[in-house]
């Protein structure tokens, strides 16, 4: 009987020690790693952008073409910086674009025809699908400030608690400032969920895009942060492998 009881303490110990292997053999790779320093002072959502963090965080391009043809810099131009707390994760994105456009007065009706930032997080950046899951988040953020994501009933969805932003536009340049809430895979549509608490060494998933749509019934260019491969660029709604991984650091 004591030969069997350690038979099967090691084979318990074993599945354990597989069971870990798995998950680790299942997070993504590192793709377009992007160190982020932390901010002392949290940024004022504001779209003014005149925090010390801000003056020496790096710039990063928004230039992928994931839908549409050749850019027109005359058209669109973007860019991004980012930031984060214990909180939250901060973004500052200024993009150039000529024509704004928000036809569709209902949030939830074709939001991504209409020109908006779209934010993509991973909490543990473990890739995989998250169409209609919380694995990950897709976070359209609308012009009026609305924000959109699809849902598990497989249906778009209001997230306004979850991102607070502000956009403040000068001829044909647009300056938001963004606070992103990070929730992870437990987050319950039905029950209070508590975003997460960020610190050093943690790393994320993370892609942004812009939806840009000048006169048309449908939105003319999607233009990402990602290098993605395949023909196939417009994945990142349901495809968190594609995101790439910010690492916080102090």
């Amino acid at each position: 009987m004591k030969n069997f009881l350690s038979f099967v303490l090691i084979v318990i110990s074993l599945i354990g020690c597989n069971s870990k292997i798995s998950k680790e053999e299942s997070l993504k790779s590192d793709k377009q790693l992007l160190q982020i320093k932390h901010a002392k002072t949290a940024p004022v959502i504001d779209g003014i952008a005149n925090e010390a963090i801000w003056e020496t965080s790096a710039w990063y391009p928004l230039d992928q073409v994931w839908l549409g043809g050749a850019l027109n810099s005359e058209d669109f131009q973007g860019r991004y910086k980012l930031t984060w707390t214990e909180d939250a994760l901060f973004l500052l994105a200024e993009i150039k674009d000529d024509i704004l456009l928000d036809k569709e007065s209902d949030p939830l009706t074709a939001w991504w025809d209409d020109d908006c930032l779209e934010i993509f997080i991973d909490e543990d950046n473990s890739g995989g699908d998250h169409q209609y899951t919380h694995n990950a988040f897709a976070y359209h953020v609308a012009l009026d400030g609305n924000v959109v994501d699809m849902s598990p009933s497989e249906k778009g969805k209001l997230y306004n608690s979850h991102i607070e932003s502000k956009r403040i536009t000068t001829n044909n340049i647009s300056i938001w400032e963004v606070k992103i809430m990070v929730f992870d895979d437990t987050y319950s549509e039905v029950i209070v969920s508590t975003p997460v608490k960020l610190k050093a060494d943690k790393k994320i998933g993370f892609a942004l895009a812009y939806c840009d749509n000048d006169t048309s019934a449908h939105r003319e260019h999607f233009i990402g942060s990602i290098t993605v491969e395949g023909e196939d660029k417009n994945r990142g709604w349901i495809d968190a492998d594609i995101f790439g991984t910010l690492e916080l650091t102090k």
